[in-house]
């Protein structure tokens, strides 16, 4: 039947109709992405002054890169002094506004003042000698904080051979690094576990070609570090392309692949690298 004008009207609005959709499509998707891309971590909270025999404590929250307290006299509003509670290292690899961890709350408990991190952590400032100690009792995680890592890596490590031996481990923050760990070009994960027969702490590297999981730590022994990293407190990738951390006087091996440093505060620390066979262990302090 041969095609008349009206047909031909017909088609030619379906046609417009269709590339007019399928252009509101890609721009939504676009602007996503873009919003996505932008977005910026939340307002730090503001935290509440708190006054103790004539001296208010405030945590000012205006510096990404260091959490701190000042002292100001409550009669005269003169400012006494500022104290450095901790510091945050900052990955250049990443969104330096995600890396940063603001003060939550302030409190006097026996003539200290205890000072409470965004993501639960302690400390103690000693009121009469400004000395800080940090708590060791860390803040429970809740069973939906699996959220916090991506979903391919979640699932690489619950659906294979893994997940029926370990459990994610939310005792540092963060729970997980991204980078080329086994110097492939490839992007891999390295996530804290914890093994469930015996509560052992330790890092699982998922390698991003295959899907292989290699655990150290976590009841897997690895050098000085021995089969349970639960003393560590602390842990930063650092880049192959990146020049190696002066983290002591020992000699720091040349790095194949991205390398993990694992720390406990102001005692050991180490680093942990693929040396083109294997993971192994470089003590790098006492």
């Amino acid at each position: 039947m041969p095609c008349t004008d009206e047909d031909a009207s017909l088609m030619i609005r379906t046609r417009d109709c269709a590339l007019m959709f399928r252009s509101e499509i890609v721009l939504l998707f676009t602007l996503a992405v873009t919003q996505l891309a932008s977005a910026k971590r939340i307002a730090p909270a503001n935290v509440d002054p708190i006054t103790y025999e004539g001296i208010r404590y405030v945590a000012p929250n205006d510096d990404g890169r260091r959490g701190y307290v000042e002292a100001w006299d409550a009669g005269t509003n003169k400012k006494l002094w500022e104290l450095t509670v901790f510091t945050n290292h900052i990955d250049p690899n990443f969104e330096e506004d995600l890396q940063w961890v603001f003060i939550k709350s302030l409190n006097i408990q026996d003539s200290r003042l205890l000072i409470t991190r965004e993501d639960g952590r302690t400390y103690q400032l000693d009121l009469n000698t400004k000395q800080i100690t940090q708590s060791d009792t860390r803040p429970s995680r809740p069973a939906g904080a699996t959220r916090d890592i991506p979903d391919a890596i979640r699932k690489a490590l619950t659906n294979g051979p893994a997940g029926k031996k370990y459990d994610f481990s939310f005792r540092v923050n963060p729970p997980y690094f991204a980078g080329d760990f086994d110097s492939d070009g490839k992007i891999d994960a390295a996530v804290l576990v914890k093994e469930r027969s015996t509560g052992k702490i330790g890092i699982a590297i998922v390698t991003g070609t295959t899907g292989k999981v290699t655990v150290v730590g976590a009841g897997m022994s690895i050098g000085n570090g021995g089969d349970d990293l639960e003393w560590m407190d602390s842990w930063q990738i650092y880049s192959k392309l990146q020049a190696a951390p002066a983290v002591s006087e020992n000699s720091v091996p040349h790095f194949r692949g991205d390398a993990l440093l694992v720390e406990k505060s102001e005692a050991a620390s180490a680093l942990i690298y693929w040396n083109g066979k294997r993971y192994v262990w470089c003590q790098q302090g006492d």
